[in-house]
């Protein structure tokens, strides 16, 4: 059983393992907006520690915390690709510790000319829903439209 466990793709996104026979059923519609599976995925949880502000264990759920930032980094726009930050997938990790917040990010290429801004904007819409400082780090990874939740947003098809 683990060596099927260890086999399994993983979602980027929430570091949860893909199902490999997930059935498609009319009553649990794919989720059409990057953050309504985090929504439905806490909802579905167990309640945890409500002082518990850790970075979530794989296969937990994200905090409520984590849920708001996503929602809040949806207003955060590439300004020249026009997608937010959270439907580009360049948010790749957000950590939640006592004293601060730490997102880590990647950008669409190595020496975007408005990474200065973009961190600047992830950095206030974080801090605008959980008051506390906030780090950005850049993952110097290289970004791919495979990244994103959905790439046809960019007019490609796949």
């Amino acid at each position: 059983m683990n060596d099927q466990k260890k086999d399994q793709a993983v979602n980027p996104h929430t570091g949860r393992p893909i199902p490999d026979d997930a059935p498609q059923s009319a009553a649990a519609p794919a989720p059409m907006h990057p953050g309504q599976d985090f929504a439905q995925d806490a909802a579905r949880a167990p309640a945890q520690g409500s002082g518990d502000t850790a970075p979530a264990a794989e296969g937990s759920a994200p905090s409520q915390q984590e849920i708001a930032i996503r929602a809040a980094l949806e207003t955060v726009m590439d300004p020249e690709i026009n997608l937010s930050v959270i439907d580009l997938g360049l948010i790749r990790e957000i950590h939640l510790l006592p004293e601060k917040t730490h997102i880590k990010m990647m950008l669409t290429t190595p020496f975007c000319p408005y990474a200065p801004q973009l961190m600047a904007d992830v950095k206030q819409a974080a801090v605008g829903v959980v008051p506390k400082e906030c780090d950005v780090e850049i993952m110097p990874d290289a970004w791919s439209p495979d990244l994103m939740p959905d790439p046809s947003l960019l007019g490609y098809s796949f």
